[in-house]
């Protein structure tokens, strides 16, 4: 039997702040902007990832709708980064585009990485640590 494709992930999300996002997606995590649209049946957004991973993700706005901030400080998006010097680079590149670490909810983000919070309040952990499962 032949393996199975590989499914890509694509996490999508609304939010209130295009424009703000991007600066952190973007110039903070160092995402690249891999489509854009406006007035596509109503929404305007943005996807984000790098070219060859199978991830991306997906920032939506409905013109006139609010949608307000993460329910809680526990929602996260890991980057596992396991070579320190990236890891590194990754959180000078947050530092420069003007995101500062804050403590995570769960103290155990905090042993071998860092927290920053997107202008809608979910988070996002820079953690030095290669993905072993």
């Amino acid at each position: 039997m032949p393996p199975l494709p590989v499914p890509k992930l694509r996490v999508a999300r609304p939010t209130d702040q295009l424009p703000e996002l991007l600066r952190f997606y973007r110039d903070g995590l160092g995402l690249v902007v891999l489509a854009s649209f406006e007035a596509h049946n109503g929404f305007d957004g943005m996807m984000l990832g790098h070219p060859r991973a199978p991830y991306h993700l997906e920032f939506t706005h409905q013109p006139g709708h609010l949608v307000g901030r993460a329910p809680t400080a526990d929602h996260l998006l890991v980057f596992y980064l396991p070579e320190p010097d990236e890891w590194q680079v990754a959180v000078q590149r947050m530092a420069a585009a003007g995101f500062a670490p804050l403590p995570s909810y769960n103290p155990y983000w905090d042993q071998r990485g860092l927290t920053f919070e997107d202008p809608d309040g979910y988070r996002v952990v820079l953690q030095r640590a290669a993905w072993n499962l």
